[in-house]
């Protein structure tokens, strides 16, 4: 299916799940069920309208991280972290504004923040409450206070549960809409479609599908601080023959090193071709997890949550050539696109831009330019602490450079630019083709921000 459709179906379930039971509130004629409510005033209304769309944008914000291939697909894991983010702090907003419309329904309500005194279900709202702040909170000081990720991604997951429960027993309890037949059935949708979230992304994913172990074939170190890691799939044939794990050429995965609902895991692109018989991930160490990684041995089993992502050159098949720009270890997505197109035996232009601090961290030119060979594919490589016998570009990504790597390849509008590496990067690289008129469509970037 493509992108577009994808994207379509996506944003139409989520316009149901957001819109439906406020319109259903809204549109049934006014009646008392058990307990319920009694629709005779503008504060009543507001009360149950933004309790309805807070409990509907939570749903949201659960499934939108909970690694969907179809929904990664269609947007990309930025656009979908970043929807995330702003669903949390809108489902936080509803939920005060909520709160106010009770109080203005009823000042006498206001008895209710009195935890100790308060009913259950006030105290489940208060928790939840709480809860949600923390979460928007940790987020924003994670990196005025530098907490590691290991902590940040911990604590965020313990809140976004207890938020989840307190918040379903505030409804419960409250015994209001949950008399009335159509929100009850309504209300109990929504929870199921959490649960079943969350048993598919922390209890089928992790433990139970047998497709995600694969076996390590090879570590290889390609310098002090950066190695590829070399899978196969553990799953085999009949014949004996390793089962294919089809991915688009730059797409990543996350990897876990124990078989765990709670173990760590990371994410990284995949570097390979998409017709390789092993997939390989090369990494930059950067701590515990990743040392890890580096002393693997053949034969032992690591769990691979993947392929996600929409940063790909198969979702442009229209496009009249491609430049590539990465900074680092960036270069992973880029490798597996112009590795795929030698397969492919691709005849488009492809251009590739690294950007690296020093020689040394430029990384398979051997292999890039045994590539040139099959493909039509220019490398530049761009030095921002050169050596005094460097000839090569120096700084980083500017117009006069674009100029250079695009000017034999037609109008720049025509094709599709991919962008990877550091932030500073992908803002330099991300003005210029502003200043070149590239439509937005063209671009695609890459950053594994999750917080």
């Amino acid at each position: 299916m493509e992108q577009r459709q994808l994207r379509a179906i996506w944003l139409a379930g989520f316009a149901v799940i957001v819109i439906a039971p406020s319109l259903l509130w809204l549109s049934v004629p006014p009646s008392v069920t058990g307990n319920g409510i009694r629709r005779i005033s503008l504060w009543s209304n507001l009360s149950v309208v933004t309790g309805l769309l807070a409990t509907s944008a939570m749903v949201c914000v659960v499934v939108l991280p909970s690694r969907i291939r179809s929904l990664n697909r269609a947007f990309g894991i930025e656009n979908i972290i970043d929807l995330h983010r702003f669903l949390g702090i809108v489902t936080a907003s509803l939920v005060l504004l909520h709160l106010a419309c009770v109080v203005a329904a009823d000042p006498t309500n206001t008895a209710l923040l009195n935890f100790p005194e308060a009913p259950g279900r006030a105290q489940n709202a208060t928790i939840a409450t709480f809860g949600l702040v923390a979460i928007v909170l940790l987020a924003i000081l994670r990196r005025k206070f530098d907490l590691s990720y290991e902590f940040w991604r911990t604590s965020h997951l313990a809140l976004a549960v207890v938020v989840l429960i307190t918040s379903a027993m505030h409804i419960v309890l409250l015994n209001q809409l949950m008399n009335d037949p159509t929100f009850a059935l309504v209300l109990t949708a929504l929870a199921v479609a959490v649960v079943l979230v969350f048993a598919y992304r922390w209890i089928w994913r992790n433990i139970y599908d047998q497709s995600t172990e694969f076996l390590v074939r090879d570590v290889r170190l390609e310098n002090p601080t950066v190695a590829t890691l070399v899978l196969e799939p553990k799953t085999r044939n009949r014949d004996g023959s390793t089962t294919s794990w089809a991915f688009a050429p730059g797409q990543f995965a996350w990897i876990r090193l124990d078989r765990s609902a709670t173990g760590q895991e990371h994410p990284f692109t995949i570097a390979s071709s998409a017709h390789d018989e092993f997939t390989e991930f090369t990494i930059r160490g950067a701590g515990d997890f990743t040392r890890r990684i580096r002393r693997l041995q053949p034969g032992q089993p690591v769990w691979v949550d993947g392929p996600h992502g929409a940063f790909t050159s198969d979702l442009t098949t229209a496009s009249a050539g491609f430049v590539l720009m990465a900074g680092g270890v960036g270069i992973t997505p880029m490798l597996s696109m112009v590795r795929t197109a030698a397969h492919r035996g691709d005849p488009r232009p492809y251009r590739l831009v690294v950007v690296a601090s020093a020689p040394e961290d430029l990384f398979f030119r051997d292999e890039l330019a045994t590539l040139r060979r099959y493909i039509d594919l220019e490398v530049t490589e761009v030095l921002r602490r050169p050596r005094p016998d460097w000839s090569g570009p120096i700084g980083g990504i500017n117009s006069e450079l674009m100029g250079l790597v695009v000017g034999d390849i037609g109008d720049p509008q025509d094709l599709d630019y991919f962008i990877c590496g550091p932030p500073g990067m992908v803002v330099d690289a991300m003005n210029v083709l502003d200043e070149m008129s590239v439509p937005a469509d063209r671009v695609h970037t890459e950053q594994f921000d999750f917080v």
